[in-house]
């Protein structure tokens, strides 16, 4: 995608402006800080936009050398065009990409939920699995992971865990991740050597501050009774656990694990607050894009999206026909090769459709 001279000189132009108004020290207090957003935000766009400016003002002036009566000079400048031609390049994309609308959730806070799919014990192990991989990658990265809740399975692992992963642009990393996962490999109960397939199933949502959904309480009906633990026995003596619906949409959140009443219900409301938020999120890219999907970010639950195999040691990416041939250093939390691929191609789909 190429950006029209006229672009980058506005973009460089109110970004210069901007800069002017922060420097008066007229400006009131809120005023001061919505033109300090968009000047933090603008910057990093404007630098890619004065790089493209000198990169192309570089070959207008090589190519004009290019010309010249003198041999030695003549190869030298067209060297040099060919190098600057390969930054220009680069520098255009990033430009490029820099331009994109961003996703305004991308640097928030994400709500992790993994379930247990088809399979039995070998699905809960494996929701463990990833439950894991997950926070492996978390520390890696720097984050902090914070269980919400868990349903422990007899053999181990989940069937359902859900947690809280705060850190920077979590969110950006771990939004493709919503989907179907599938395991094929031999369950240790497998005498005959089987390999046996079972899937978990990842939401990854964006976590919600107060202020972007308000609940009325009229709105919730909430229930308070004893938790209980596997087998149905008593694992609390109060009535602690908490059950919030929301009567407009039916939604439903349960919360025991805490023996709190009051912390029950904060970390249940926190869990509703985050899925009504990704509900009207839903809505409002539904209006905007009709019915188009992109390939990597549908965000569809009941699609299959990666396959973990054990017997040869490969994870497979099919939305991006990606398949990586280190799986036990994948489940250790090395992700980075297979989440910047789908980020890549993400990026590479919504600058062919501005192209478009």
């Amino acid at each position: 995608m190429t950006i029209a001279p006229e672009r980058i000189a506005q973009i460089e132009a109110r970004r210069d402006e901007l800069a002017a108004q922060m420097a008066t020290g007229d400006l009131p207090g809120d005023r001061f800080v919505a033109v300090s957003k968009e000047y933090a935000e603008l910057e990093p766009v404007a630098q890619a936009a004065g790089e493209v400016r000198r990169l192309r003002a570089e070959s207008e002036s090589l190519s004009y050398m290019t010309q010249d009566a003198d041999d030695d000079l003549r190869q030298m400048a067209v060297e040099e065009l060919h190098a600057n031609r390969q930054q220009l390049e680069a520098a255009e994309r990033a430009l490029s990409l820099a331009l994109l609308p961003r996703d305004a959730a991308d640097e928030r806070a994400a709500m992790l939920e993994i379930r247990a799919g088809t399979g039995g014990d070998e699905a809960a192990l494996f929701a463990g699995d990833l439950f894991r991989m997950y926070q492996r990658y978390a520390d890696n990265r720097g984050w902090r992971v914070e269980l919400i809740s868990a349903s422990v399975s007899d053999a181990g692992g989940y069937k359902e865990v859900v947690a809280s992963v705060t850190g920077a642009g979590v969110f950006a990393r771990l939004k493709f991740e919503s989907g179907v996962h599938r395991v094929q490999r031999v369950p240790a109960t497998e005498s005959g050597g089987r390999i046996h397939t079972s899937a978990a199933t990842v939401a990854v949502l964006p976590e919600a501050e107060d202020v972007d959904v308000q609940i009325d309480d009229k709105d919730l009906r909430i229930d308070v009774y004893r938790s209980s633990g596997p087998g149905g026995q008593s694992v609390n003596t109060t009535d602690s656990a908490v059950r919030i619906t929301h009567l407009p949409t039916g939604l439903v959140v349960i919360q025991q694990d805490e023996k709190s009443q009051h912390k029950n219900k904060a970390k249940a409301l926190k869990v509703l607050r985050t899925r009504l938020y990704e509900a009207e999120r839903q809505r409002l890219a539904d209006e905007r894009a009709g019915t188009r999907r992109s390939m990597v970010g549908s965000g569809d639950r009941s699609e299959r999206i990666r396959t973990y195999n054990f017997p040869q040691g490969r994870v497979t990416d099919h939305r991006i026909n990606l398949t990586l041939h280190r799986l036990p250093e994948i489940l250790e939390g090395e992700m980075e090769e297979l989440i910047g691929a789908l980020i890549a191609q993400d990026e590479a789909e919504r600058l062919a459709t501005l192209d478009g």
